[in-house]
């Protein structure tokens, strides 16, 4: 296989792009270093789609391997023919490959292999003849194979014909061919169909007598249905007419309809079919179907981490963490504009779920009224596990509308997922050494307000909350394809040098945990970094880590101004040229009065420009935005976080209602919006637009501001249905 020919037809780019983007990462470049500074050479390929191309460069290099392999281990057999090769080097997937591999590979005991050992096969060739006529007959012939040999009994012509008709079984079972053609005829006509395994209520009784179609399932059925089966609440099973298979396998097998051999033969092929080959077809077309739908999911949940990380950060904000709780307390923390730690406290506004007692609730208000005023809170950051409800009315009705509370203080609900896991973890344990779980979970629950980035990397990806059927797919997979979303998240907004914590530092481009923590213990000993150039100096950052990760850190108010912006180390000596050619300075770059550079470089030509100070357009302009915008923050343009001063119960709710919310999670079927009730509304994919929608990504993102209008709410169960039809209508 010519792999960069394969690689270039399916992402539909140039070879010669393909192959100076593979050499990159053959070097060791990593991907937000290739897709922000190696933009020349990649064509400007963005990072997710590096990553696409570099999962599937492993995966052919991973093919390629396998199929020299089989083809190996073939040839030392001495089997392998120009048609064994000519397939091998025509086999699309793995699957294929393996199916291929199957006649050769060692055999465990089955009854082909037994009957094989007793010296059948000749008779199994003999049937396979398809003759016209039979002289012998089979039967006759199967007689001479009758034998008392210990080990290789054949008590009578029976036998013999049983155990070849075992040997053809295994042979049908394993043609590659027939294989394929049956893993496709159950992906175009079959059907997965369940049953219910217990008489018992559950989340899968719309699962309890159901069958769809394989074609048509969707990925998120395919997980909840595997879900319930492994919950022991559902029968799985994939349906496909038997007739319809036979047909196949017949199709491929016989070769002479007027044969005496055919009613032994098509006996054979059933029970090929039924004992051998519709049992493995079964569990490949359901490991295809689980491996699409993983994939499916986990885009899904890539993308809404991405979004979540990229919310906009509550900037110059003081926070007042609130980790909600009954019989334990609320545990409270105040956190600074920069993220430190002024204060925590521990209020019992409700003693046990279900029961105010009106003297706790004075005592909680008085606490919480002293933190406010004591260090000026602005915002009160309420996490949304237990008793958050509770919590949310009495900072809404009894702390913010007190008389003796300042004005403008105003608060919103934060997801909690994850903080749990932080509290709990050794990374927590190193930063707040005295403060128990909860009250690492209140810092938490602040910090991911003003900083959700910094604060969410500090959590294992897969527990924060934003996917679906997270903890069924292959972790390994979803850890990789996660991480580097918070890897592209990280190096796309950017690092400060002297404030970020190692966790966050290990997310930047060539600095793992090690070298992460050598920059924090640098830092804490020799003060501050004033240049970039002082990385150099930690242990375990050489020419090459620094290289990768210079562009991505900053250094504001530092020695060098460049060093508060994305260009690159290596690129100055062109922004430098690129400012005296237009008579500006550093001092202007320092001083944001650069809003004619970009004016000036077009009309002198971005492309004679970039020929003359020696670089590619592409970095030409990144050069041009970063230094129009030092330390910029690409999160600002993202939508606020909604703050509110009053409190919404799910009983205020009425169909029509028109409402302002925020998008936590978006799934196959929807997406979940927080309108500021607890509970979060579903706006079902069907109710989003007029017009067909594939997918809910494809209008909504995690963190979104939207406007929705209640469709129905049933106040038992605490379901929102939610709909934007009305407003597109208006529209």
């Amino acid at each position: 296989m010519d792999i960069l020919k394969t690689l270039a037809e399916e992402f539909k780019i140039g070879e010669e792009q393909v192959s100076a983007t593979v050499a990159l990462i053959d070097e060791g470049n990593t991907i937000p270093f290739i897709s922000r500074y190696r933009k020349e050479v990649t064509g400007s390929l963005d990072d997710a789609t590096l990553r696409d191309l570099f999962d599937r460069l492993q995966y052919l290099r991973n093919f390629e391997e396998r199929r020299v392999q089989i083809s190996g281990i073939i040839e030392e057999q001495g089997n392998l023919t120009p048609e064994i090769t000519f397939a091998l080097n025509n086999a699309k997937t793995l699957v294929e490959l393996e199916d291929i591999y199957r006649p050769f590979k060692p055999k465990r005991t089955t009854r082909g292999s037994i009957a094989r050992a007793k010296g059948l096969l000749p008779l199994a060739e003999y049937i396979m003849e398809q003759r016209d006529a039979y002289d012998p007959e089979i039967e006759v012939y199967a007689e001479e194979f009758i034998s008392a040999e210990e080990g290789k009994e054949v008590p009578d012509a029976a036998a013999a014909l049983a155990g070849a008709s075992d040997i053809i079984a295994e042979d049908i079972s394993n043609d590659a061919e027939i294989r394929k053609a049956l893993r496709e005829l159950a992906m175009k006509v079959g059907a997965i169909t369940t049953k219910a395994a217990k008489d018992e209520p559950s989340v899968y009784e719309n699962y309890y007598d159901f069958s769809e179609p394989i074609k048509k399932l969707k990925g998120h059925r395919v997980l909840a249905i595997n879900r319930g089966e492994k919950e022991d609440f559902l029968k799985v099973s994939v349906t496909l007419a038997e007739e319809d298979g036979i047909a196949e396998i017949v199709s491929k097998v016989v070769t002479n309809k007027q044969s005496p051999a055919l009613p032994r033969i098509m006996e054979t092929i059933r029970d090929a079919y039924d004992r051998l080959l519709f049992p493995a077809i079964e569990r490949e077309v359901r490991s295809s179907l689980f491996d699409d739908a993983a994939e499916g999911a986990l885009k899904v949940f890539a993308e809404n981490l991405r979004n979540l990380l990229l919310v906009s950060p509550l900037k110059g904000k003081t926070v007042l963490g609130y980790d909600p709780g009954y019989g334990h307390g609320c545990k409270l923390a105040v956190v600074d504009k920069t993220g430190k730690v002024l204060d925590t406290a521990v209020i019992y506004p409700f003693r046990s779920k279900g029961r105010d007692n009106e003297d706790d609730l004075e005592r909680a208000k008085a606490v919480v009224l002293r933190l406010i005023k004591r260090h000026e809170v602005d915002v009160v950051s309420i996490g949304n596990g237990t008793a958050s409800r509770e919590s949310e009315k009495f900072i809404a009705e009894r702390v913010i509308k007190d008389p003796a509370c300042p004005k403008g203080v105003k608060y919103t609900i934060v997801s909690e997922a994850g903080a749990s896991v932080y509290s709990a973890s050794k990374l927590a344990t190193e930063e707040f050494p005295d403060f128990d779980v909860m009250q690492r979970s209140a810092v938490s629950i602040a910090r991911r307000l003003q900083d959700p980035l910094a604060e969410l990397v500090k959590i294992e990806p897969k527990a924060i909350g934003v996917g679906q059927y997270q903890h069924d797919m292959k972790q390994a997979r979803l850890n990789e394809a996660l991480g580097g979303v918070v890897e592209d998240c990280v190096n796309g907004v950017g690092v400060d040098l002297n404030t970020a914590s190692y966790s966050l530092l290990s997310y930047v481009s060539g600095i793992n945990a090690t070298a992460a923590k050598n920059i924090v213990k640098y830092r804490e000993e020799n003060g501050e970094f004033t240049t970039r150039r002082q990385l150099l100096k930690v242990p375990k950052i050489g020419e090459k880590a620094f290289l990768q990760c210079a562009g991505f850190l900053r250094v504001p108010g530092g020695r060098e101004v460049l060093d508060n912006t994305g260009v690159h180390p290596e690129s100055y000596a062109v922004a430098e040229e690129l400012l005296h050619r237009f008579e500006f300075t550093l001092e202007d770059v320092k001083a944001g009065n650069l809003v004619l550079l970009r004016f000036k470089a077009e009309k002198y030509g971005i492309a004679k420009l970039a020929r003359e100070l020696g670089c590619g357009e592409p970095t030409l302009n990144d050069i041009i935005s970063e230094l129009e915008k030092p330390g910029r923050d690409i999160r600002d343009d993202a939508p606020a976080p909604v703050l509110s001063t009053d409190i919404l119960e799910i009983t205020d709710l009425k169909p029509g209602m028109q409402l302002k919310g925020t998008v936590r999670n978006v799934i196959d079927f929807g997406c979940f919006v927080d309108i500021g009730v607890h509970h979060d509304g579903l706006l079902h994919i069907s109710e989003m637009s007029d017009r067909y929608i594939k997918h809910p990504s494809e209008l909504f993102s995690v963190g979104d501001v939207i406007e929705v209008i209640i469709k129905d709410v049933n106040v038992e169960k605490h379901r929102i249905s939610l709909t934007r039809k009305a407003l597109n209508a208006k529209k």
